[in-house]
């Protein structure tokens, strides 16, 4: 049913849900203790198949292609409720297929997924992993520990940060290597730290290449602002959704559920896309001159976003959580392919309970 075929041990079905029909990859036994995987923005499912091959014995792994990526249906994006359409899919999955409780794991966008649903469905959930997860106070236009917005329309942040030529070479199908904003190049630059090639480079790119390009959902839609760098988020689509105008009361939410699933949180040490001086921030762009127009760090500082994930990982802590942070040398922004024996062996330990 894959259009990318997967590896032997990974099987794919297609499942109707109360939302939206689903592809979703499957590996380990069927009465196994279900593992939740949950990819990036502009991924698919696919980038999970040799992780979840690895399981200890007794795991159950289930990758949903999430709603306009690799083989699931395409719906718009409703991206002022932040990551909840997303929650709510993926939990009317599991729904579907009978699961109560589950470990769940979330890479880059499927973090701030994870923060959303740890309030909604925490006492399901087992164990949370997070894969250089985003900031739980959203992406760009927001500055300080606290995650406070720099402008009041939160301009720098939502759709209109997409690279318009990446988004055409996207929308495409190129698989080239003839421009810096190719997919291939992008994902090869980007997804992980240069030199490294994924053995399954032709699969991964697929799935990078299988989001759908609308703007009701990928880039979206976005608004012309008054304020620097002259865009702000539109409602539709993924990047949006990552505006912190639609973050909401998420952080708080997250930091005083009642049930607190211990936390993972696994990071590359040189990641490109998520850092304290993120090579995607407006600010750090700015700054370096990329985009004209700068009105420096005191109007527009650089968002701190390795400091956020911790700080407010702290405060999970400091009201009854419990965290542990893992960042890893000569790593990009996909631990779980870059070093998988270094990954596996903490996220292993995680779901044993240790």
């Amino acid at each position: 049913m894959s259009t990318i075929p997967p590896l032997p041990g990974i099987t794919s079905r297609m499942i109707d849900t109360p939302r939206l029909r689903m592809h979703v990859l499957f590996s380990g036994p069927d009465d196994g203790v279900p593992v939740l995987f949950l990819d990036g923005n502009v991924s698919s499912a696919t980038y999970w198949e040799e992780t979840m091959l690895a399981l200890p014995p007794g795991l159950r792994a289930i990758a949903p292609d999430k709603r306009c990526c690799g083989d699931s249906e395409f719906k718009p994006l409703d991206a002022t409720r932040g990551m909840l359409d997303y929650v709510d899919d993926f939990l009317g999955l599991l729904d579907v297929l009978g699961v109560e409780r589950f470990h769940v794991v979330g890479w880059s966008m499927g973090g701030p997924i994870v923060y959303s649903m740890l309030p909604i469905a925490g006492e399901r959930i087992i164990s949370a992993t997070l894969v250089a997860p985003s900031s739980p106070f959203g992406f760009g236009g927001c500055a300080g520990l606290d995650g406070h917005p720099i402008y009041a329309d939160f301009a720098a942040s939502g759709a209109g940060l997409a690279n318009p030529d990446f988004v055409q070479r996207l929308g495409a199908g190129d698989r080239s290597e003839e421009a810096q904003t190719s997919p291939r190049n992008v994902m090869n630059g980007h997804y992980w730290k240069p030199p490294f090639r994924a053995a399954r480079e032709e699969e991964l790119l697929s799935g990078l290449l299988s989001v759908k390009v609308s703007e009701q959902y990928y880039p979206g839609d976005l608004v012309t602002s008054a304020n620097w760098p002259g865009v702000g988020p539109g409602v539709y689509g993924p990047l949006n959704a990552l505006s912190p105008k639609y973050v909401g009361d998420t952080v708080e939410r997250m930091v005083g559920a009642a049930y607190k699933p211990p936390i993972l949180w696994v990071r590359g040490v040189d990641d490109f896309i998520l850092g304290d001086s993120s090579f995607y921030d407006m600010g750090v762009l700015g700054q370096a001159g990329f985009v004209p127009g700068y009105p420096g760090a005191e109007t527009h500082p650089v968002q701190p976003m390795i400091s956020q994930v911790r700080a407010v990982l702290e405060r999970y802590a400091a009201n009854g959580g419990r965290y542990s942070e893992l960042a890893l040398d000569e790593c990009g922004h996909s631990p779980f392919i870059e070093h998988p024996e270094a990954f596996n062996a903490a996220f292993h330990a995680l779901l044993r309970g240790e």
